[in-house]
């Protein structure tokens, strides 16, 4: 048998199929700007070409993650994955920043290497690559922007598509000054730029996946402040043992005990979605496991200590 929150199911906010079309398209252009970027990098030896089409594969990455995770959140719990496989976002989430960290590393090496014995670019078939890119980040931006303001999935994945346009935008102004001036130094030096990016990129990619995999209070969310909004709730006495972490990015999850007032013990149910309602309006926490008990009760610390502790299991005769 399942142990369920007060709230009797899983509650999950996914994106509308107006949304997840435009993810789609915004994945496609994208897709596009990779492929151009790749192959036209290799053609005219352009590292920066290159760089960017590296950074282009991380925010590629977003797109396809946050359009994964509609997926995701709609695969049923069983007895073995109660939650369900929400937290494959954030295994995919590290390994894909610890890949790209890697890979702006590569880039700075090679950028430091080019620098100290430049190579010649083909500036004009570089420029023209990198007006493709730019025009498919802006239309990829475009079919995002109508939803940037109301829903943080899609104003993340804007941002990102947004940063890919500005790096091409560095490209282009990099290519026409090498095409007047042969100045092939200044191509190590854009693509040594794009690099810092990506490692900034994957870098805060990584900190937070590690955050929500050790099951920390999620970034922004003050567990003392949490803490004094459930106290305020009317025959609330005093709470003890409260978790509070993450199951993905997108899914916040809590558990409590509650101490009741004496003249309270009659109006348990109404207590509790009095509470539910504000962890959600507050907080957004829809996944909760609220324990509520008599005044008398010993109480506990807010946050309780774990210990570990042998399993035991009987032999069976094997």
């Amino acid at each position: 048998m399942f142990l369920q929150s007060c709230q009797g199911e899983f509650v999950v906010t996914t994106l509308d199929s107006h949304i997840s079309g435009k993810f789609k398209i915004a994945i496609a252009l994208t897709a596009v700007t990779l492929v151009a970027e790749v192959a036209g990098g290799l053609w005219t030896n352009s590292l920066a070409l290159l760089s960017d089409a590296a950074h282009v594969f991380l925010d590629l990455f977003a797109l396809v993650l946050s359009l994964a995770a509609v997926q995701l959140a709609g695969m049923p719990t069983s007895e073995r994955h109660t939650f369900g496989f929400h937290r494959f976002e954030i295994f995919a989430s590290f390994i894909n920043g610890l890949t790209v960290f890697l890979m702006g590393v590569v880039i700075l090496y090679e950028a430091w290497v080019r620098f100290a014995s430049p190579q010649t670019v083909k500036s004009g078939p570089m420029l023209m690559i990198a007006v493709i890119g730019l025009v498919m980040n802006l239309l990829a931006a475009k079919t995002l922007h109508s939803h940037s303001h109301d829903d943080l999935n899609v104003k993340s994945a804007f941002l990102h598509v947004v940063g890919d346009a500005a790096a091409s935008v560095g490209v282009i102004l990099g290519g026409v000054v090498m095409y007047y001036t042969d100045w092939y130094q200044l191509d190590a030096l854009i693509s040594a730029g794009i690099g810092l990016l990506i490692l900034g990129g994957a870098g805060r990619l990584l900190r937070d996946s590690v955050h929500i995999l050790m099951e920390g209070t999620p970034r922004g969310m003050d567990a003392a402040e949490v803490a004094t909004v459930i106290r305020s709730a009317e025959g609330v006495q005093d709470i003890h043992h409260l978790n509070i972490w993450s199951v993905c990015s997108h899914v916040t999850a809590l558990s409590v005990h509650i101490d009741l007032k004496p003249d309270y013990e009659g109006k348990r149910n109404s207590i509790l979605h009095e509470i539910e309602h504000m962890l959600e309006r507050d907080f957004h926490i829809t996944h909760t496991t609220i324990q509520l008990e008599c005044s008398h009760c010993n109480g506990g610390p807010l946050i309780k200590p774990l210990q570990h502790r042998a399993r035991h299991t009987s032999d069976h005769g094997h």
